[in-house]
């Protein structure tokens, strides 16, 4: 019991000191987009989706908040591999030397991924999602009057899910090469799997079908890509898991052999 109890607060200590290494990024992550937030507040506002409309400020406070989403904005997107690093170097210890290695060379192709998320949601989604939204306006006659911060927040909540959606592939990857996930869990639950990325799709784009379509269609593809990667991930760990019960069972034998024959001189 007592050991058990040593091994949680460990696994505490542990997770402590993982999460000061990410707050210390984060901190440093901060300080340097006090410099980078101003030009691409600027890149932003200077957009052909923003020069359509004519951007407010409904409060004194709103630039100043404006500028710390930003901020926090770039400071998580450059300290996402830190993040990732640090969540591998908590679980590296219950993995093999084999499985360490190949997972850590997941973290590059997860902060590619999470750019590419973030770039398909701004530069093909967002273009769409506000010209849909303008026609409609137009269409009603209604003369929209946009706040600055309305406008950051929207596009925030439109790329942050794409980030971290486009993630599935490694993550399907990760599990499928420790042994952890099925692949044919992934085929067997494919329709419950769809229907949730629908209802995601649904959150994240207007009440049209067209717009809805747009959406989820990529997002489909990506799950299957992810199925197809993780169906690769799992034949190695069964390969490695064959290998190393065969070392065992050849490890065992020689256990044997050896035995055997110390008799043999014994007697």
């Amino acid at each position: 019991m007592n050991d058990k109890q040593l091994s949680i607060i460990e696994h505490i200590e542990e997770l402590r000191k993982r999460l000061m290494v990410i707050v210390v990024f984060f901190v440093i992550a901060i300080i340097g987009g006090f410099f980078l937030a101003r030009p691409i507040i600027q890149f932003l506002q200077n957009s052909e989706e923003a020069k359509q409309f004519q951007l407010n400020a409904f409060s004194v406070a709103d630039p100043m908040f404006i500028y710390l989403k930003v901020i926090i904005f770039i400071a998580i997107v450059i300290i996402s591999p830190v993040i990732l690093y640090q969540l591998w170097a908590f679980v590296s210890p219950g993995l093999s030397e084999t499985e360490r290695r190949v997972t850590l060379s997941y973290i590059p192709f997860a902060f590619v991924l999470f750019l590419a998320g973030i770039s398909f949601s701004y530069f093909v989604l967002f273009p769409y999602l506000i010209s849909f939204m303008t026609n409609l306006s137009d269409n009603l006659d209604i003369q929209q009057t946009i706040g600055v911060n309305e406008y950051f927040n929207f596009l925030f909540q439109i790329t942050w899910p794409f980030g971290l959606v486009f993630q599935l592939p490694v993550v399907l990857l990760f599990f499928s090469r420790l042994g952890v996930l099925d692949p044919a869990l992934l085929v067997r639950f494919r329709k419950f799997a769809w229907f949730g990325l629908f209802v995601l799709a649904a959150f994240i784009t207007p009440p049209d079908l067209f717009s809805h379509l747009f959406t989820t269609v990529p997002l489909i593809i990506l799950y299957e890509i992810s199925v197809l990667i993780s169906r690769a991930g799992y034949r190695k760990y069964l390969k490695a898991e064959q290998q190393r019960q065969q070392e065992e069972m050849q490890a065992e034998r020689e256990r044997i052999l050896e035995e055997q024959q110390k008799r043999l001189h014994a007697d």
